[in-house]
């Protein structure tokens, strides 16, 4: 094993530590491919339910147009302003629809954990309002990398 790697698991966060921290993060960086084969990265709001990150996204964006397309995605949600601050996760897989897009409300009991997480979050709501533009989009992820360099700060 090389130091890199050795390094690597050192910083890693444990599976307790990345539900936690994605469950309290408010912005992630979403990454698709047009299908042209241009890279598209943008910012948005999520919520995690210890399994998948919901994005909720507008119907009518180049994000939400290339994953009808492609939807191989990658997301990254991290923080921390200096070197032995950062810390951070990319989870990437496919990207599913879930409900209807755009999503106005109609009941969906796969969208209930979400939506509460969601509007409870950004809102402080106990129920999601719907503005009939956006639709709901489930990564369970393939692979997830993480670091936390917190935890070799002094090393």
């Amino acid at each position: 094993m090389t130091a890199a790697q050795r390094r690597g698991r050192r910083i890693m966060m444990t599976p307790a530590e990345l539900d936690s921290y994605l469950a309290r993060q408010r912005t992630c960086r979403v990454a698709t491919v047009s299908a042209d084969g241009r890279p598209h990265a943008s910012a948005l709001w999520f919520a995690w339910d210890g399994t998948s990150l919901w994005l909720y996204s507008l119907t009518r964006s180049r994000r939400w147009a290339d994953l009808r397309a492609d939807p191989r995605i990658a997301v990254v949600v991290d923080d921390g302003e200096e070197y032995g601050e950062l810390r951070g996760a990319e989870l990437s897989g496919t990207a599913v629809p879930v409900g209807e897009a755009p999503r106005t409300g109609e009941p969906c009991p796969a969208l209930d954990v979400p939506e509460r997480l969601f509007a409870a979050k950004y809102f402080g709501l106990d129920a999601m309002p719907h503005d009939g533009r956006h639709a709901w989009l489930r990564l369970t992820p393939d692979a997830v990398a993480s670091w936390d360099f917190r935890k070799i700060a002094g090393t």
